[in-house]
């Protein structure tokens, strides 16, 4: 190739890359920036809603434009933009990315099934630069103090409770500020009317999510799109008109005076001010479904300029009408476009209360695959977009929640104060976060980590100060929320591990079982045993519980250990490990199944494809791979790509009894236990364990619905665990 044509290929592969990233910011305006693109639309009339009221003068409405400027700038644009979204976790963002990063670097602080070889995951790497004497220092400090790491894991699930809050939150605000708009064409509308229309509309989008939003997303990003150049062209148009003047209001000065003018009351209006950055952690939460750079893109060329042309249009139309307060936005908008601008906006609104509650659904997912939250059902419901999913159970009841708070709030303004609390408490986590990242990831020196925690931090917790204020104005609601949902989330974090942590105390020694074996007459049946449990070595108590009651097991029996470790993803070709349980006359294998947070278990007849493949290329080639880690009895194995075994495919006596096992049938041996708290447990424990575990248990979805096994396959074991 000669030089010229090195040239064009080089540009060629340029224009390419520039392109696909342009592509990619257009696409992330209707998933990332849907919730923060419709802040106007409430930002003004939440933060005038209490005693602070506009004079003559203006200042305060110049004030109130230069705070929401400058928190855009600081938290929006160099904060998240700038930094955080810099710290994936192999490609993943949100806050349980930055919480996986921390639990992989502090060793400690995984469950009792962790195993050496899941650290050498391609997805788990971690830093290998030589720690600072601040990360070496920390780390061991986390290392030795359960407590600290139990409160950092709470300190994240109480995010997690109020970043799903905004699943409820944002639809309702939302979609009730953009139908509010239209009392002032329709003057025959009351209150009543408006709650009906929300409700309408709130209903037939929650109904819709069972098909998944991949039919319909390409609208999403025009309809944002439309929305954003909408809002700039109108506030352009009231700043031309109305006062070129309020452009100076981006001066700082203009904050402190606001501050040392108003008093308490300003103060208190911060928690309206800071619905301006509603949403801003979508752009960190969905990292993995954009490139970081067509992020960035996307908020500094268009939606950041967008959202301060609109807020500074509203904010000069303001100081030539007071009186229009509490409708301002729609007030502001030129008479001859206002209908299209109310489609477009009420169009946005759903577009924004969508890309929430589909956060919502992927986050609850999360939580369950990292056992914090009681198991529910999880449809796929896309087979392009990886991530994409529905969930029945939480699905009916946001609506019902939504609706609740529609129809008995008779101020909408309360919603926005519940908001506010639930937007800095995420906010001010990802900082908390960010600085021990820094620090124990990153290795940066305190100094540079306690410097991002001063500015970014100091600044949330000013506007989560005068959230709290708002607590008696509906800021209730959020706390309620919390209330309800983070004690739910700890128990069921608590009782599975204590569950699994009895079954690695009482594990059963083989030659036990085996010598029992001619005392109770066990008997070998065809077929293959599929026997799921928790532990990744040895042989579970529910084994032992299931031949004392039963003496019989099938021909081949596998013990399947469904895991999930603390990574987005794991690849198919280190999804299992394969090894043998006892000597090769047992029949006995072990097969770990490694998932990562991100990532949805197969359907049954996939992963029985996958399971059976993985025992015949082990049994058929176990002395020919190496042995990884130090276990010595694990064996990788590469299975991606192979559905099915044809008769030639099978070499060795033992890997054809396996095919002609699975000819005769696969059996399903899973456990239904109980745990029941020891009898001298103290009080708090009996009644998580007893009471809200139990409950929580028997109204759950069975492991079963998880695991997508056929009933007519399926025996279950029951057990008592005393924990």
């Amino acid at each position: 190739m000669n030089k010229l044509e090195q040239g064009i290929s080089a540009q060629n592969v340029k224009r390419t890359s520039t392109a696909t990233i342009l592509t990619l910011a257009y696409q992330s305006l209707g998933v990332v920036y849907g919730g923060i693109s419709t802040t106007p639309l409430y930002v003004y009339k939440t933060t005038f809603s209490g005693k602070l009221r506009l004079k003559e003068n203006d200042e305060e409405i110049y004030g109130v434009l230069s705070f929401v400027f400058w928190t855009l700038t600081l938290v929006g644009l160099l904060k998240y933009v700038g930094l955080v979204i810099s710290a994936d976790d192999n490609g993943e963002g949100g806050t349980f990315a930055l919480y996986s990063l921390l639990c992989r670097h502090v060793k400690r602080s995984n469950l009792p099934n962790h195993q050496d070889a899941d650290e050498r995951l391609s997805t788990y790497a971690i830093e290998d630069s030589a720690d600072t004497w601040q990360s070496s220092s920390l780390k061991s400090f986390l290392e030795r103090h359960q407590i600290c790491r139990t409160t950092l894991r709470v300190f994240v699930l109480l995010s997690t409770c109020m970043a799903i809050g905004d699943g409820i939150l944002t639809p309702t605000i939302s979609v009730q500020s953009a139908v509010a708009g239209a009392k002032i064409k329709l003057e025959g509308l009351h209150d009543g009317h408006i709650k009906l229309l929300s409700c309408f509309i709130l209903v037939g989008l929650f109904s819709l999510q069972h098909h998944g939003t991949h039919k319909v997303a390409f609208m999403f990003a025009p309809i944002v799109m439309a929305w954003l150049l909408c809002i700039s062209f109108v506030g352009a148009y009231n700043i031309i008109r109305w006062n070129r003047g309020i452009l100076s209001a981006l001066s700082p000065a203009y904050m402190v005076r606001f501050l040392r003018s108003t008093g308490k009351e300003g103060w208190v209006s911060l928690g309206g001010l800071v619905l301006s950055i509603t949403g801003v952690e979508a752009m960190f939460a969905n990292l993995g479904h954009f490139h970081p750079i067509s992020i960035r893109a996307a908020f500094t060329l268009l939606v950041f300029p967008c959202l301060v042309v609109a807020y500074m249009g509203e904010a000069a139309f303001l100081s030539r009408h007071h009186e229009d307060l509490e409708r301002s936005f729609y007030k502001a908008i030129p008479c001859g476009v206002f209908w299209p601008v109310f489609i477009v906006a009420t169009l946005a609104a759903i577009v924004g209360s969508q890309a929430m509650i589909s956060a919502t659904f992927s986050l609850i997912s999360q939580c369950c695959a990292l056992n914090c939250f009681p198991r529910v059902k999880i449809i796929h419901t896309s087979s392009k977009i990886q991530g994409q999913v529905y969930i029945p159970e939480v699905n009916w009841m946001l609506m019902c929640l939504c609706l609740m708070l529609t129809v008995g709030l008779r101020d909408s303004n309360k919603i926005g104060h519940a908001y506010s609390i639930a937007l800095t408490t995420v906010m001010f986590t990802s900082t908390c976060l960010m600085v021990l990242v820094k620090i124990i990831v990153w290795k940066e020196r305190l100094v540079t980590a306690m410097a991002f925690f001063l500015i970014f931090g100091s600044v949330e917790l000013l506007y989560f100060s005068a959230a709290i204020y708002k607590i008696p104005f509906g800021g209730w609601i959020s706390l309620l929320w919390c209330l309800i949902f983070l004690p739910v989330m700890c128990i069921w974090y608590y009782g599975t591990t204590k569950k699994l942590q009895f079954d690695v105390e009482n594990k059963v020694s083989m030659s036990r079982i085996w010598s029992m074996g001619t005392s109770v007459g066990i008997v070998r049946v065809p077929g293959i045993g599929v026997m799921y449990t928790d532990v990744v070595s040895g042989v579970p108590a529910i084994f032992g519980h299931f031949v004392t009651n039963l003496p019989a097991f099938h021909q081949v029996l596998v013990f399947v250990c469904i895991k999930h470790i603390p990574v987005p993803h794991v690849s198919e070709e280190e999804r299992l490990l394969i090894s043998r349980v006892g000597s090769k006359e047992y029949g006995m294998l072990r097969c770990i199944a490694r998932y990562g947070y991100m990532d949805l278990l197969e359907e049954n007849d996939e992963f029985e494809n996958r399971l059976i493949t993985g025992m015949v290329m082990f049994v058929e080639s176990e002395d020919q791979y190496r042995h990884s880690g130090d276990d010595p009895d694990i064996l990788q194995l590469m299975t991606s790509g192979i559905n099915h075994l044809g008769d030639n495919s099978v070499r060795s006596e033992e890997a054809r009894r396996i095919v002609d096992a699975r000819e005769s049938g696969v059996t399903y041996i899973l456990g239904k236990s109980t745990a029941k708290a020891k009898k001298h447990s103290p009080l708090v424990k009996r009644w998580s364990i007893n009471g809200v575990f139990a409950f929580l248990s028997k109204n759950c979805r069975e492991p079963t619905d998880m695991l997508r096994v056929p009933p007519s396959s399926l025996m279950e074991v029951g057990m008592i665990y005393h924990v």
